[in-house]
């Protein structure tokens, strides 16, 4: 396991758009946070009833168990996306279209607490992935979506995009 810490993203390593999650990330130490986030949004779920899971704050708007589901699947697809980049695979990396997905995981029909769990899972493993990470490896740069990144800005943007999902479901759905 690497002790290294690797600093936050400059701006140049990423797309505008990116900054809005890795602005919500917290210190230095992104293995730290990718860590602590397993044990802390985990709690914060397991503490959801799971027959709230269906519930949605507006009409349109996600359920929480889609939500869950989301945050697996972008998980998922940002953690290819550090793979194939700190393995210096220079092809481009496709986009999603995030409703599209949510609709074709159909996350309403499965348990929360079973999301909840593969959630765990797959964020273990990138930690895994991500712990082992030379410097070099971290500082790649691949692109995805028709934009450049690297694969330190990749981490933050997982855990960025981790906490903002927390914080939508503390306010719109919890509060």
């Amino acid at each position: 396991m690497t002790s290294l810490i690797i600093g936050k993203p400059e701006d140049s390593e990423y797309a505008p758009y990116y900054g809005r999650y890795i602005q919500l990330v917290q210190g230095e130490d992104i293995i730290k946070t990718l860590s602590s986030q397993i044990d802390n949004t985990v709690w914060f779920l397991r503490t959801i009833p799971d027959n709230k899971g269906d519930y949605r704050y507006a009409p349109n708007k996600w359920s929480i168990k889609e939500v869950v589901g989301h945050m697996i699947d972008t998980e998922r697809v940002f953690a290819y996306r550090a793979l194939s980049m700190a393995r210096a695979d220079k092809a481009p990396l496709p986009g999603f279209e995030q409703d599209d997905w949510v609709r074709a995981a159909r996350s309403g029909n499965q348990q929360l607490a079973e999301l909840i769990s593969e959630f765990e899972c797959v964020r273990r493993s990138n930690l895994y992935f991500f712990q082992h990470l030379d410097e070099e490896a971290w500082m790649q740069r691949g692109t995805a979506s028709g934009r450049e990144f690297t694969v330190r800005a990749i981490a933050y943007t997982i855990a960025g995009h981790e906490r903002h999902h927390f914080q939508i479901l503390q306010t719109r759905y919890l509060s």
